[in-house]
């Protein structure tokens, strides 16, 4: 348990220099025409209803969009848990924020799976689930620069992913990098603090 955390880590750490380009100049964000277009964009998935959905789900309200799995033993229902916190921490403001979770192993993570697996009284009230095919999935991992990489045979195979959480606005457009492990008061800081400044 303790070499699989150590990899999260070095994943969450690896992803986050690669997006540190994209948000160091204006101060941990990235505001609009600033070239951050380059994490996020089109896709096409389904959701947790069995809906076809695509970009749009991003759209009126602000998004904290997690990649991950429903077999994952430890970082995505530590991360589910802490976004839970931070939007409870969020008050009225909570309203205008929603989480993403999109799966990184569509094989195992139907529609019906991620519906149960967010129903969990201690997750996101209203998360949204992401699910599709190898290459839907391939294309919106690439698109928001996440790695990922199955490993073990028959069912029991684990998932090594990226960890941060990227912070969408109101348009769909990336603000900032929400990084794995932060406690729940500080991830509301900063999506308060992305909302006052518009």
């Amino acid at each position: 348990m303790r070499t699989r955390s150590a990899i999260f880590l070095a994943l969450g750490v690896a992803a986050a220099v690669t997006l540190a380009v994209l948000f160091a100049r204006s101060g941990g964000f990235a505001p609009p025409g600033s070239g951050a277009g380059a994490v996020g964009g089109p896709f096409q998935m389904v959701d947790q209803n069995g809906r076809r959905v695509d970009e749009g789900v991003l759209k009126g309200k602000w998004s904290a969009v997690f990649f991950g799995y429903t077999y994952c033993p430890d970082v995505c229902p530590q991360t589910l848990q802490a976004l839970a916190a931070a939007e409870d921490q969020l008050g009225p403001k909570g309203r205008d924020f929603q989480v993403v979770f999109v799966t990184v192993d569509p094989k195992r993570d139907t529609p019906d799976q991620l519906k149960a697996y967010l129903s969990a009284d201690s997750f996101p009230r209203g998360a949204i689930g992401l699910t599709g095919t190898a290459e839907q999935t391939a294309a919106i991992a690439k698109a928001y620069h996440v790695f990922y990489e199955a490993s073990g045979e028959g069912d029991s195979y684990v998932v090594s992913h990226s960890t941060p959480t990227y912070l969408m606005d109101p348009k769909g457009r990336f603000n900032r990098v929400i990084p794995y492990n932060l406690p729940p008061d500080e991830v509301a800081r900063q999506i308060a603090k992305a909302m006052r400044a518009g």
